[in-house]
């Protein structure tokens, strides 16, 4: 099994987990924003993107990789950001493994309750920014699809992540693309809503060490009182929202979104 890896940028070795399950990684924009002061690794998760599609597609598995992205590259410790569903992924990793994660940043997740806590007022957001494009999502999502309608469908789907000027940021994600991995989707999603939003992940985090950084855009249709769940749990947290910023805050506040994290960088730096 091969995993598509590469590091740019000098510093503070930094992990990025991407979002999805099932997308890759998209943090091209991101990188270049912090590449002056930290050490990016960058990493498709397995079936995604440029690694090779090959399962299984387990939290134990998932996790087993991102163990070996750390090893490949040779870091004794390293900061984890995490975006969206890799979010979840790099604080499970940090409560797994406290002793290689010197910082965790923890972008546009969703907390640590059950999804069924936030999921219908995430539905109503959905819809109604959608707006006009809801009817030709919802005949694309609804039948078989040509590779090209995949991608269109994608496009549509990620135009509300953004509080502005959504079709031309989806546009952009979507260059280059590699396809979703469905399977690989429906198998995360599925492990997540056996074993996410226990009392006992709610103990762990409590017990983490760990300094944080929790961003958020405000604009994101996920409810970010979601996220309040986590941010009351760990005991060393800091949280910055960033205003008229949706879910992928690096590519509509670029500058406010690079101070927040460098400012953690050089945070972490020090504490070591």
């Amino acid at each position: 099994m091969r995993l598509w890896a590469t590091r740019i940028g000098a510093g503070v070795p930094v992990v990025l987990c991407h979002g999805g399950p099932g997308l890759w990684d998209m943090f091209g924009d991101l990188a270049e924003l912090l590449r002056d002061s930290a050490a990016l690794h960058r990493w498709d998760q397995r079936g995604c993107g440029r690694s090779v599609r090959e399962g299984p597609y387990t939290w134990e598995r998932t996790l087993a990789d991102l163990e070996s992205v750390r090893r490949h590259f040779g870091l004794e410790r390293m900061v984890l950001l995490g975006h969206s569903w890799g979010a979840q992924l790099a604080l499970r990793y940090t409560l797994d493994h406290p002793e290689r994660v010197s910082g965790l940043v923890y972008v546009s997740g969703t907390g640590i309750d059950p999804a069924a806590t936030w999921r219908e007022p995430y539905r109503r957001n959905f819809r109604a920014r959608m707006g006009g494009r809801m009817a030709r999502w919802s005949e694309l999502e609804g039948r078989a699809r040509s590779a090209a309608e995949e991608r269109e469908l994608c496009v549509l789907q990620w135009s509300v992540e953004f509080a502005g000027n959504g079709m031309a940021y989806a546009r952009r994600m979507a260059k280059p693309w590699f396809g979703v991995n469905f399977a690989c989707n429906s198998a995360l999603n599925a492990e997540d809503r056996r074993t996410w939003g226990t009392a006992e992940l709610g103990e762990r985090c409590r017990a983490c060490a760990v300094p944080a950084l929790i961003v958020d855009g405000a604009r994101d249709i996920r409810p970010r009182w979601a996220v309040d769940s986590l941010a009351e749990a760990l005991p060393d947290v800091s949280r910055v929202v960033l205003a008229d910023a949706g879910h992928l805050p690096w590519m509509e506040k670029p500058a406010e979104f690079r101070t927040a994290v460098t400012e953690f960088l050089i945070r972490v730096s020090a504490g070591q």
